[in-house]
């Protein structure tokens, strides 16, 4: 109430860019379900471990050369088959998941990294429709979608920690839960992503 006044910067300079992109990206990640949806589901089916490091490393790679490409103007696909194929996708892991259970192995199971890999190109895909919505300043191409990248994978790392938190925190409390209660998570997936 006592200063009633803003000041938008008519050129922001570079930090500025930074800061903003890099919470932006963050937003972006914390705010997107479908791609918590599949980074849980990638959780699940890795197990953690250097499979979760792998499958995480993959992702974050071909996600970020589709949003580098859609970004700089190289390649150009309409968002809806795009949120599709997201959608789609984390159907399909979410089925690998029951698959999983019931003892079927499929190239999921023995490389996620894979699966991660060539969804995540779709999923930058998906990164990029968030970006260009943002509107990045002229000049600043390069320093948006860097800090924009890094935001991102802080988020998917704020998420990776909480989920992993959780899951060794209700490992402690030793409740015996019947083997049915596994299958709980992928099915929930799936059903929010159809």
């Amino acid at each position: 109430p006592s200063s009633p006044s803003f000041v938008v910067e008519a050129a922001p300079g570079a930090l500025e860019v930074a800061r903003t992109f890099t919470v932006l990206g963050v937003e972006h990640i914390l705010t997107g379900i479908d791609h918590l949806l599949f980074v849980l589901a990638l959780l699940i089916i890795t197990g953690g471990g250097w499979r979760l490091v792998k499958t995480v490393t993959a992702f974050t790679i071909s996600h970020s050369l589709t949003l580098s490409a859609a970004t700089l103007g190289f390649i150009h696909v309409p968002q809806p088959p795009v949120e599709a194929v997201i959608a789609l996708s984390i159907i399909f892991v979410a089925a690998e998941i029951v698959r999983m259970h019931r003892g079927i192995e499929s190239i999921t199971a023995r490389a996620p990294w894979l699966v991660a890999f060539s969804f995540g190109l779709m999923h930058g895909l998906g990164f990029a429709s968030g970006l260009s919505e943002a509107g990045i300043p002229p000049g600043h191409i390069p320093t948006a979608l860097l800090f924009f990248s890094l935001g991102v994978e802080a988020g998917h790392f704020l998420f990776v920690g909480a989920v992993l938190l959780f899951v060794v925190l209700l490992r402690r409390l030793r409740i015996p839960f019947p083997r049915w209660t596994e299958l709980v998570p992928p099915y929930a997936i799936g059903t929010i992503a159809m």
